[in-house]
């Protein structure tokens, strides 16, 4: 009986994350508000569906009691996090609410199935995470010279960056972070936000060729550091980021070109300096011929994803623990092994309407600087999803970045939920400017409308015809007249 619902809900969910992703573009088709909130909250239904499902399968799977329990404090998290975002701001995206909790369901399940302590500890973090970016949008509302902090910006990012590469743990290959209090924290995570506000408030100042180059200076401190470090994976970030922003503020194709050239050049000179580099290209070619020296992650992902199949093979059914790293770099991976491909896919797709959404508000925004950041922050979001994928997928090279809000990795969850909130928060100031601008445009229009009632009634009043005198009164001035006539004859 067990098997028989193990192998219909894996079609079961499936069919509701099918649904759930043509609703995040279908969304997009309506202006209507009242049919978009009716679509929005299909959504959430849709989502505590999957939730559902998943955990009675897990709990049939295991017969741990605990699975139950935290089922009942996702439920609690995830309806919390869309009443308070909605209650406290009206205004806010809720299609970008909705898929953060999304991936950040899909998360906690594969979590849960693959290490369930991790996942209580992902549970914990993005409970404070999220109680932490329910202030950035405030902040973001209120602040108005934020655009003016170019300077400490530059300065703290690079020192973040400094502090790694003196006091930081290696790990993989690569100095990511250091511990505190049993705390492990990751700067770059933080550090990717810093650099799009650093960015995007240079160019608000000055687009000259000078600022250029002090700025292109800068940015350049950041990939070196990172390079130093051996965190290739942000620093790629940071240098796609950086041209992304770069073209939008100057609109030259030349400083774009001029930049992947250096890119180029820089890739190539990593892999004669850096054996690990080597090593991962190598994999890349063939993972199956250096099986034995790096090709293990690799072929192992591409194993996982083939086994799985189109449909998956069920929660517990698969084998993900084969996988190195699996809940952290090659989550996608193991969600591809036991929930399909067809699942996986829509994954992507969920993570494409976020980052469309965040050029819709960058598009909309009228404060260069807002608009920079908006920009910024989602080319940081959809290109790291990038890597991640297509790393697991031989597609490119591995890098060794996380799935945002999918994989374990407190540092990322955390950046990542606070890149969300500036969003929202930003959404907020263009919704707020839409209200200004059809409130002056209605100021104007009744005023103009107050002029031509008031020329009309001028009008009117000008054109008002003579009313006839009485006879009376009209013998009365006949009279008078001629008394006046009679005395001056006399």
């Amino acid at each position: 009986m067990v098997n028989i619902i193990v192998e219909v809900s894996k079609y079961l969910m499936i069919i509701l994350m099918t649904v759930y992703t043509y609703l995040c573009f279908s969304i997009f088709g309506f202006s209507d508000p009242d049919r978009k909130q009716r679509l929005l909250r299909k959504q959430n239904v849709l989502m505590f569906a999957i939730q559902l499902v998943a955990y009675m399968v897990m709990y049939l799977q295991t017969e741990d009691i605990r699975m139950l329990g935290f089922y009942l404090m996702q439920v609690v998290l995830f309806g919390a996090t869309i009443l308070l975002y909605t209650n406290i701001y009206p205004k806010v995206s809720r299609l970008v609410v909705n898929n953060m909790c999304m991936l950040l369901c899909i998360g906690m399940i594969m979590l849960t199935r693959l290490d369930y302590e991790n996942a209580v500890k992902q549970y914990v973090i993005a409970a404070g995470a999220i109680a932490l970016s329910l202030a950035v949008p405030v902040i973001i509302r209120k602040f108005k010279l934020l655009s003016e902090w170019r300077t400490f910006y530059g300065v703290a990012g690079l020192l973040s960056l400094a502090i790694v590469v003196v006091i930081g743990q290696v790990s993989y290959g690569a100095m990511l972070g250091f511990t505190i209090g049993g705390i492990s924290v990751q700067p770059s995570e933080v550090v990717k936000i810093i650099f799009v506000f650093f960015v995007a408030s240079s160019f608000k100042k000055s687009l000259e060729f000078r600022n250029i180059v002090i700025t292109t200076a800068v940015a350049a401190f950041h990939v070196l550091i990172l390079v130093i470090s051996r965190d290739l994976g942000a620093a790629l970030i940071i240098f796609i980021v950086y041209l992304a922003m770069l073209y939008v503020a100057t609109r030259q194709p030349l400083y774009v070109l001029a930049g992947l050239g250096a890119g180029s050049v820089a890739s190539v000179a990593a892999y004669y300096l850096f054996s690990h580099v080597r090593t991962r290209v190598i994999v890349w070619r063939d993972p199956f011929a250096a099986y034995d020296n790096g090709g293990y992650q690799v072929a192992q992902s591409l194993f996982a994803i083939g086994t799985g199949g189109w449909f998956g093979m069920g929660l517990f059914q698969g084998e993900p623990d084969t996988i190195p790293v699996a809940s952290e770099d090659f989550i996608f991976s193991a969600i591809a092994e036991e929930m399909g491909i067809i699942f996986a896919l829509c994954l992507i797709l969920v993570c494409v309407s976020v980052y469309i959404m965040f050029l819709n508000i960058a598009m909309q925004l009228r404060s260069m600087f807002y608009k920079l950041v908006a920009l910024g922050l989602g080319t940081c979001y959809i290109f790291q999803v990038f890597l991640t994928i297509g790393g697991v997928t031989k597609f490119i090279p591995s890098t060794g970045v996380t799935l945002p809000l999918v994989s374990y990795g407190g540092s990322s969850l955390v950046s990542t939920l606070i890149m969300f909130a500036i969003i929202q928060g930003l959404y907020i100031l263009r919704e707020d400017e839409e209200e200004t601008i059809e409130r002056k445009k209605k100021e104007r229009l009744r005023a103009k409308r107050s002029g031509q009632e008031a020329k009309a009634r001028a009008g009117n009043a000008g054109n008002v015809p003579e009313r006839p005198k009485r006879s009376g009164q009209k013998g009365q001035e006949k009279g008078q007249r001629k008394a006046r006539k009679e005395q001056r004859i006399r």
